[in-house]
């Protein structure tokens, strides 16, 4: 009896102090980006990521995201990112993890980027 009660145990602390949706789902998402015309490029954070048409891996986070669509002769537009809740953070709470679901926060992983393509058009100057 005592063996199964520390199985147990050991199983609940391993559940709560994980982070559900960052192991399951990550911590960024693949994001594709197109523009009109093609070979704008395509900046995260002041770094850039690609250049359109591409594909880029953004990390999650909880903070407003935003990237900026640049090419030589156009206006350059910034996006914003849009964001949802990320339904795997539920696992943390359903199975107690209060230590899993701040990880969770603290690595953007509450929530995940939807919709994973934008296109925009450039206007010349």
């Amino acid at each position: 009896m005592k063996h199964n009660l520390s199985i147990v145990l050991l199983l609940g602390i391993a559940l709560s102090t994980t982070s559900c949706a960052s192991m399951f789902t990550g911590t960024k998402d693949s994001i594709s980006f197109t523009s009109t015309p093609d070979g704008a490029k395509v900046i995260h954070k002041g770094i850039e990521k690609c250049t359109t048409p591409c594909t880029a891996d953004i990390p999650r986070s909880l903070s407003k995201q935003m990237v900026t669509f640049e090419k030589e002769g156009f206006v350059s537009k910034e996006v914003k990112l849009q964001k949802n809740f990320n339904a795997v953070t539920l696992l943390n709470i359903l199975f107690g993890g209060a230590i899993g679901v701040g990880i969770d926060a603290a690595t953007g992983s509450l929530t995940k980027y939807s919709p994973k393509a934008y296109t925009v058009e450039l206007e010349a100057k």
